[in-house]
């Protein structure tokens, strides 16, 4: 393993400083190359260096240089050489960062990033706040929240009551809370 990690950095390196001599979009040839990866499912053992070398050397070409200095591009974010380094070691640590059973550290480094966004966001310390996996997910936890919000200020507990019964009785209840229409 410490001879594959050491390959993968050496790749990882490569890589890294050749961004600035290279074209932000990858070329048509380089994308073209791209079906050269789609071979049948091996049921055998792959040597781990081969496939690491065939996605360097067919992938990278490939890719769109998102964390070059020159990228100007979607508002995707780019990154920091701290971040980039610290999101390659804790891939390393593989770690199930959903309960703090299985990741001690996961949690704490979580709780602490929560609070700083709390400090720049200038918001309360008694706030709360959780990361998640994507967009999608984000929009979900915002409706579960925004929901929370509404039937509380209407005077439900959906925690404690649940989304039915004295809602389900009278659906008018939430016609108009808060400046948020519910109509049907």
């Amino acid at each position: 393993m410490t001879d594959l990690i050491k390959f993968v950095a050496e790749r990882s390196i490569a890589y890294q400083q050749g961004l600035n001599d290279r074209k932000v979009a990858p070329t048509p040839e380089a994308v073209a190359r791209l079906a050269e990866l789609n071979v049948p499912l091996q049921f055998w053992p792959v040597d781990p260096s081969m496939v690491i070398a065939q996605l360097d050397e067919i992938g990278s070409p490939a890719t769109v240089a998102t964390t070059g200095g020159r990228y100007f591009g979607f508002v995707i974010g780019g990154s920091l050489p701290a971040a980039q380094a610290a999101n390659w070691f804790v891939d390393l640590w593989d770690q199930n960062a959903c309960l703090e059973r299985l990741s001690p550290v996961s949690i704490a480094l979580e709780e602490i990033a929560l609070g700083w966004l709390l400090d720049i966001l200038g918001l309360p310390s008694d706030c709360g706040g959780a990361f998640v996996t994507g967009g999608c997910m984000a929009n979900f936890t915002g409706l579960a929240a925004a929901r929370h919000g509404v039937l509380a200020r209407a005077g439900w507990d959906v925690e404690a009551d649940g989304l039915f019964g004295k809602l389900q009785a009278n659906p008018n209840t939430l016609r108009h809370v808060g400046g948020i229409s519910l109509c049907r």
